[in-house]
């Protein structure tokens, strides 16, 4: 469903022009990162597909494919987390997108039940070269 978009022009028009020409991958999706409006946290990351983007424009709401599922995803509909869109936001080559959402419900996007879906931090022992995954921060 890319017709909802032109496709990218020169390279001049996609990072300096006013059209939203996103640039999909060859599986038809792009990257969306969904921070929180409030105090800026990375909530999670996601990606969209022509539809998805275009229903988050429409609606305001975050929607995204669920590559796992194969089917389109509206955030918060079961979970009541759903995400209003305060801000979207492309990057440079129209490759990514970063949206910044108010969350419903309890606050939460993690399907864990935690705010975030990126709630651990990498470590790597010096000594040992051991690599474990470690708490980011207290969540609940």
């Amino acid at each position: 469903m890319t017709e909802r978009f032109a496709s990218p022009g020169t390279r001049a028009e996609v990072e300096e022009g006013a059209a939203l020409t996103p640039r999909f991958g060859p599986d038809g999706l792009v990257a969306c990162i969904a921070v929180d409006a409030q105090d800026g946290r990375v909530l999670m990351l996601a990606h969209m597909n022509a539809e998805s983007l275009g229903r988050t424009l429409e609606t305001g709401e975050a929607w995204y494919w669920s590559r796992s599922r194969g089917e389109l995803w509206h955030k918060g509909a079961t979970s009541g987390q759903v995400q209003r869109v305060v801000e979207m936001r492309v990057d440079c080559d129209q490759d990514a997108i970063l949206i910044r959402v108010d969350v419903g419900g309890d606050g939460g996007c993690c399907h864990t039940g935690r705010r975030s879906c990126f709630y651990r931090a990498v470590r790597r022992d010096p000594a040992t070269g051991t690599i474990a995954l470690v708490p980011a921060d207290p969540e609940r």
